[in-house]
């Protein structure tokens, strides 16, 4: 495909978007292979992003199109090979913007964890972007890459090893430091103002298949675990994971586009370790509640709007020494089918806080995947795993501060 720019950082003035835009710049330059440009809606806080990130930026330019206007997006998406979002909640300003791309052959990625509005995405434009040759990539940040190429990696590393893919992997974080995103909390406040009103949404939330293929929508796991257990394979207690019900999604999504390539049984689920023992039961216990009581309280409309007011908002977030202090730390378990013996241990970290600092890379890194690899799939709705996997893989590790490591 041949378009004037590479790619296009769409959001480029609020708090991720510079975020990307920044390491970009660092990591790609403004006049290099990497051809790139800024765009928005609003010219004068684009242009204030590219004062404050130096002389260098002054070469990049500014593109302008407006968000809810579809003739200023598909002059945009035609001008590049992908367009690289951090526009959220997606469902409130990205259908527009994703349903341009579909149509015009241009390649998209976004952070969207919001499950509801990528089933309606599926159900509007994979036939379109299949036709058109676009490839649509969901959820290139912390969720759900750290996930979705780490199962990839063990799946590799198991056939590779034994010639048969894990019949089960249990994703568990470890530790990590960072703070709450706002843009994911918008996220998740609009999914709950959209449940409110539409039990379809509740519906596709609480089935872990809801992202699967029209005919692959069914399989052994259930709903996302919400109690403390003690897990004896990490002798360790586990706590929910909050980003287990979008990332777990995700992974099943790739196993059927991967043509079950982890088998049609495989099983797959996420929690966070606590410790062992008497204190570690109470700490499970204890995040198990809060998180049990902030579901209910969120599921109430005036206290959910209640609650918003006093969270992080988007375009809020941490300093950049808080962003480079903080990590990620997440352990894989990988069960042969049959022989406990040969079972697998991964670990993936990040030397970033989670939330914007790694994401803000691993979005990047997607998007020049996209733009400079050679491509290895056609046009539809694809997880970073089915579209990227290996060139990815490859890239978070050598540029964004990434490992994936087979331990065992």
């Amino acid at each position: 495909m041949d378009r004037e720019l590479d790619l296009i950082v769409w959001g480029a003035s609020g708090f991720t978007g510079r975020l990307v835009a920044e390491y970009l710049l660092e990591r790609y330059g403004a006049s290099g292979d990497l051809r790139w440009a800024l765009a928005g809606r609003n010219r004068a806080k684009i242009e204030a992003v590219r004062r404050e990130l130096g002389e260098p930026a002054a070469k990049l330019e500014i593109l302008l199109a407006d968000g809810d206007d579809t003739p200023s997006l598909e002059r945009l998406v035609n001008r590049t090979r992908v367009v690289c979002t951090t526009v959220g909640p997606y469902a409130m300003y990205g259908s527009k913007l994703l349903a341009a791309c579909a149509c015009a052959g241009t390649d998209y990625c976004d952070l969207a964890g919001e499950a509801h509005w990528m089933r309606r995405m599926l159900d509007a434009h994979l036939d379109e972007a299949a036709a058109s040759g676009a490839r649509i990539v969901h959820s290139c940040g912390f969720d759900c890459i750290p996930s979705d190429l780490g199962v990839f990696l063990m799946q590799r590393e198991m056939r590779s090893r034994h010639d048969v893919p894990c019949a089960r992997i249990k994703f568990r974080v470890k530790g990590f430091s960072g703070a709450a995103s706002g843009g994911t909390i918008a996220s998740m406040t609009n999914m709950m103002d959209e449940a409110e009103s539409d039990p379809e949404v509740n519906r596709v939330m609480n089935d872990p298949y809801a992202l699967n293929p029209k005919d692959r929508r069914s399989g052994p796991d259930g709903q996302e675990r919400v109690m403390p257990a003690y897990d004896l394979d990490f002798a360790e207690w586990t706590a929910p994971f909050m980003m287990a019900a979008i990332n777990t999604k995700i992974v099943r999504r790739s196993n059927a586009l991967l043509d079950y390539a982890y088998g049609p049984e495989f099983r797959y689920d996420e929690a966070m370790l606590m410790g062992s023992g008497p204190i570690g039961l109470a700490k499970a216990a204890g995040i198990s509640a809060s998180m049990g009581a902030i579901l209910a309280a969120a599921s109430l409309g005036p206290l959910r709007r209640a609650f918003s007011s006093r969270l992080p908002a988007p375009g809020d977030g941490p300093t950049r020494e808080q962003r480079e202090a903080g990590y990620f730390d997440i352990r894989l378990l990988g069960e042969h089918p049959d022989t406990p013996a040969k079972n697998l241990r991964a670990r993936v970290t990040g030397d970033r806080d989670p939330g914007y600092g790694s994401t803000a890379r691993m979005l990047a890194e997607s998007a020049v995947c996209l733009a400079k690899d050679p491509r290895t799939v056609g046009g539809g709705i694809w997880t970073p795993a089915a579209a990227m996997g290996d060139p990815l893989l490859e890239r978070l590790q050598q540029n964004a501060g990434l490992s994936f490591t087979i331990e065992a």
